[in-house]
């Protein structure tokens, strides 16, 4: 017998530098197991972290597909660039393996693009910055995603880039004050450059912003990174 739709059961897997996480979606994008994690192997290269992925999937229960956020550029479940994880990710086919590895489906996007996924309203301009181990940006227009516009690796300022002065790193040499201060800049930066309605802000550094933001920059939960993976399947 086929398998109603409504009980498809989708793996979520967010790889971000620090941590890997993963949880259980029903097909509206809510939370059926509790989300769990292990940080991210040093040094990241592709078969550890897929071990780490397939040892948290075990946990997980029952699943029939996989959405996975990974932190670079993907296309057609390829990785293209994996800056804060290990060179050797650069033409892996991350699907591909994946699914072999769990015998599922599986759909790979950028991070930053699932958690927009998440969050966004799907109306108008909308930005999704992330901030954690590195800066990640996505955009979309009334809900439909500008692919691969990486923006954390686009220069900002005194010849660095977003990412080189809002990183994880860059916080912990300059410290919480300028670090905010370079933040508010960077999204005064990204506002005049696409004159978004909404800015939404999500990663594990979020939790450190120290500023009075504008009124359409909105913080959101870190789980979105997971929960936007439903996204990838909706087609």
């Amino acid at each position: 017998m086929t398998k109603k739709k409504q009980h498809i059961r989708t793996l979520a897997v967010d790889i971000g530098g620090s941590g890997i996480k993963t949880i259980v979606l029903d097909e509206a994008g809510e939370p059926l197991t509790e989300r769990n994690r292990v940080p991210t192997p040093n040094p990241a290269q592709p078969e550890p972290v897929i071990q780490a992925i397939a040892s948290l999937a075990s946990e997980q229960g029952e699943f029939d597909r996989v959405s996975v956020g990974f932190p670079g550029v993907v296309r057609h479940g390829v990785i293209y660039t994996a800056v804060n994880l290990h060179p050797d990710w650069v033409k892996f086919n991350l699907a591909t393996v994946l699914s072999e590895r769990l015998g599922k489906p599986v759909r790979v996007c950028n991070d930053a693009d699932i958690q927009g996924l998440g969050a966004i309203a799907g109306v108008g301009v909308e930005l999704v910055i992330t901030l954690g181990t590195g800066f990640g940006t996505a955009l979309f227009v009334d809900g439909k995603l500008v692919p691969n516009l990486e923006g954390g690796h686009h220069p900002f300022r005194k010849g660095e880039t977003y990412e080189q002065q809002l990183s994880r790193t860059a916080l912990d040499e300059i410290g919480k004050k300028r670090w905010n201060k370079r933040l508010e800049k960077a999204l005064e930066s990204w506002q005049n450059m696409f004159n978004c309605d909404r800015i939404y802000i999500g990663g594990g550094e979020a939790k450190k912003i120290a500023i009075d933001l504008p009124e359409n920059v909105t913080i959101i939960p870190n789980i979105h990174g997971l929960l936007g993976g439903i996204a990838l399947w909706k087609d």
